[in-house]
């Protein structure tokens, strides 16, 4: 466990996890300043809790003497690593880590840690709640709304902590050391941060570098890139694969989940797919790598199974908002990703208006056009990945540049028909418009309920 008392800290980015990383090591000690390049009036509503607690705030940008004055550097996983004062400082010998990599140095007890290019907050949720069925001490943070280190006064030798993380969490990662590493895909994201979808995936891949062969990783066999990974392992690899037996894992047979712990062992059905409550062959494979995790953490099939047959979907992830005149609305905010947004529309037969479009992470969303012309009506585009999405897809579907959500959810709303669907699937992320995808989310369900209150009045 390193030592903070006396040491000087800087953090870098006031986001949830900067903040939280902050008070944390003031709490332990530390001399801590945090940096960041908003306004002091964006940061407005936290920098009186930092000053409370002793801590310099510096805002409007960083000083390159502020980051060279440290003995410790914490980056927030919003920061980009190119940024040209940690790029210095680096050449200095100074250390630099990450929030998740800070908490990992303290945080007790054993983990899962859940990474992957979609699916990440569901499977999470699941591999949280199966535990805490099973009767186990569970805590539940990371990239899904608490900053891990925000667990660490709550963790215990015989507690589980189950973590989403971030390829922006685990570029930063030295000796961060997952009991159970799981990777559920691996598909072209972040190319705006990472640059290359290679860089990428070898950020995914950190989530086991440090793991030993008395660690587990839960790969995707039906991702391929996410399968390539197992070579670098040095853990005990098991799969998950909906499409054929693993040699240790879970997968599908005959309407079963079926678990094999080990190769020489048999297999066991754990639960019918008639008992998964969430919509979507992609939540069949989120329930898949659900059930290989929290077995080897020694949950007992019957918890597995009853966790499962009463869990209810993630907010803002292919959420049922209401039916309006026999139109489902469905909340699909969190598909900040091409890949994410096919999975949504599979969800679907047909019938899909679709509002795509955001704050663009150089996609390519060409890769959608087979998907929009056998199951998408009407595309509404939104935001400043408008035009490239509409140059994309010209001649595949029909499109409507609608420029903001309440005129999307309004023009789709209004041509949908009975026994359609009007479906949130941005594959953009949200900060052109709004603060993050959840404030994306709540907006449209307001704008959905807002609708429906018209509707009503306009029927009467």
């Amino acid at each position: 466990m390193m030592e903070l008392k006396g040491k000087k800290v800087l953090v870098v980015g006031l986001g949830k996890s900067g903040l939280a990383a902050a008070l944390f090591l003031r709490r332990r000690g530390a001399l801590v300043t945090v940096s960041d390049v908003r306004s002091a009036e964006a940061l407005a509503k936290d920098i009186p809790a930092l000053l409370e607690e002793g801590i310099m705030v510096e805002a409007g940008g960083h000083g390159l003497l502020t980051f060279r004055r440290q003995d410790l550097i914490v980056v927030s996983p919003g920061v980009p690593l190119d940024t040209p004062e940690l790029v210095q400082v680096k050449k200095f010998g100074l250390p630099v880590i990450g929030e998740l990599e800070l908490a990992a140095r303290f945080l007790k007890g054993k983990s899962v840690a859940i990474t992957g290019s979609n699916g990440k907050t569901t499977t999470t949720a699941l591999v949280g709640e199966i535990l805490q069925e099973a009767g186990k001490h569970t805590l539940v943070g990371g990239n899904i709304g608490v900053p891990v280190v925000a667990l660490i006064d709550e963790s215990a030798d015989d507690s589980w902590a189950v973590l989403e993380v971030s390829s922006f969490q685990l570029e930063t990662t030295e000796e961060f050391h997952p009991n159970i590493a799981v990777i559920l895909n691996i598909t072209p994201d972040h190319l705006d941060r990472h640059g290359t979808f290679e860089n990428y995936a070898r950020a995914k891949e950190r989530i086991f570098a440090a793991q030993t062969e008395q660690d587990c990783v839960v790969l995707n066999a039906d991702n391929a890139r996410a399968a390539a990974a197992a070579s670098r392992a040095t853990s005990q690899v098991y799969w998950f694969s909906l499409e054929h037996p693993v040699t240790q894992g879970t997968w599908v047979a005959d309407g079963e989940v079926m678990y094999k712990p080990a190769k020489d062992a048999a297999a066991e059905p754990v639960m019918p797919l008639s008992g998964i409550p969430l919509k979507g062959e992609h939540n069949v494979e989120n329930v898949l790598a659900a059930v290989c995790a929290a077995r080897l953490a020694g949950a007992p099939a019957e918890s597995v199974r009853r966790a499962i047959e009463s869990f209810k979907a993630v907010e803002h992830r292919l959420e049922y908002v209401a039916t309006l005149n026999g139109v489902e609305f469905y909340n699909d905010s969190k598909a900040t990703n091409v890949d994410a947004t096919a999975k949504a529309i599979a969800a679907f037969s047909t019938g899909i208006h679709l509002i795509l479009g955001g704050k663009d992470k150089n996609s390519d969303y060409t890769l959608l056009a087979d998907l929009l012309r056998s199951r998408v009506r009407a595309v509404y585009t939104i935001g400043s990945a408008a035009a490239k999405i509409e140059s994309q897809l010209r001649g595949v579907v029909s499109l409507h540049s609608c420029e903001t959500l309440d005129k999307a959810v309004s023009a789709a709303a209004a041509a949908a028909r009975p026994g359609e669907v009007v479906l949130l699937a941005p594959a953009c992320s949200s900060f052109d418009q709004f603060e993050s995808y959840e404030h994306r989310g709540r907006v449209f369900k307001e704008l959905v309920n807002e609708w429906r209150g018209w509707k009503v009045w306009q029927n009467a």
